[in-house]
């Protein structure tokens, strides 16, 4: 996917991740301040970990398995998850989480002035916070309507993402998860001139927006990354959100 807020970047930060990763969603606000760092352009990589045989339906067994999660989620960083989201949609039998449609959304609204990450936090919100369908069109539809994006202009973009598109965009990311080494997502790589892609770990940053976009502006001054690990704890794997 195109790089975000790609105005003569010296680096790229490359976000693989997904819409419904519970890591991804405590890494946002990570996310959202490396937009503000000058020079940095952010690249999306959906890696369609709920998709296709993946995809589940909501069951006792999954809300026992993500809650605990999503409370040490909310501890660790102050991220919102609402009453609507534990006690409505977690209790949904008929809700199905597949992570196809939001990512389809994404690289509509992307190909739409560049507002994939937008749309692509606007889903998390609407998820996690609000408890909505988030692979339902129609809910997507909307989501993009409260940013601003034109109705038919979205629905056309959606069309053409839809299906062999969206799936090969999978494809792609899954290749950039291995070249940086990651073992499920959120995985966050700096590419800069002259350096080897190099994976950030992120885990003592979470909940430190200011102090995350201080690190990355030095990484930037310096030239280099540091190098972490790869496969951080705190991540969901690559195929669902075994934690």
């Amino acid at each position: 996917m195109a790089a975000v807020n790609a105005a003569a970047p010296s680096a790229v930060l490359h976000y693989v991740f997904d819409p419904l990763c519970g890591w991804c969603y405590a890494a946002a606000p990570l996310v959202q301040a490396a937009r503000q760092v000058p020079g940095l352009a952010i690249a999306l990589h959906g890696g369609g970990m709920l998709a296709g045989p993946n995809r589940i339906a909501i069951t006792p067994r999954w809300r026992d398995h993500v809650v605990p999660h999503d409370r040490r989620i909310a501890q660790l960083t102050g991220q919102p998850f609402g009453e609507a989201y534990f006690e409505g949609l977690l209790r949904d039998p008929t809700a199905v989480m597949d992570s196809e449609p939001p990512t389809t959304a994404i690289l509509a609204a992307q190909a739409l002035g560049q507002r994939g990450l937008d749309i692509a936090h606007r889903i998390q919100q609407a998820h996690y916070a609000q408890g909505r369908r988030v692979a339902d069109a129609a809910v997507l539809q909307d989501l993009a309507a409260e940013l601003g994006l034109d109705a038919e202009a979205f629905r056309a973009a959606f069309a053409q993402w839809q299906g062999a598109p969206t799936q090969a965009h999978f494809a792609e990311s899954r290749q950039w998860l291995a070249r940086a080494g990651g073992q499920g997502f959120p995985t966050l790589a700096l590419e800069q001139p002259g350096a080897p892609l190099q994976t950030l770990d992120i885990g003592p940053w979470l909940g430190q927006p200011e102090a995350w976009k201080t690190v990355l502006r030095q990484h930037l001054e310096a030239g280099r990354a540091a190098i972490a690990p790869a496969g951080s704890a705190l991540a969901c794997g690559p195929d669902g959100c075994a934690i």
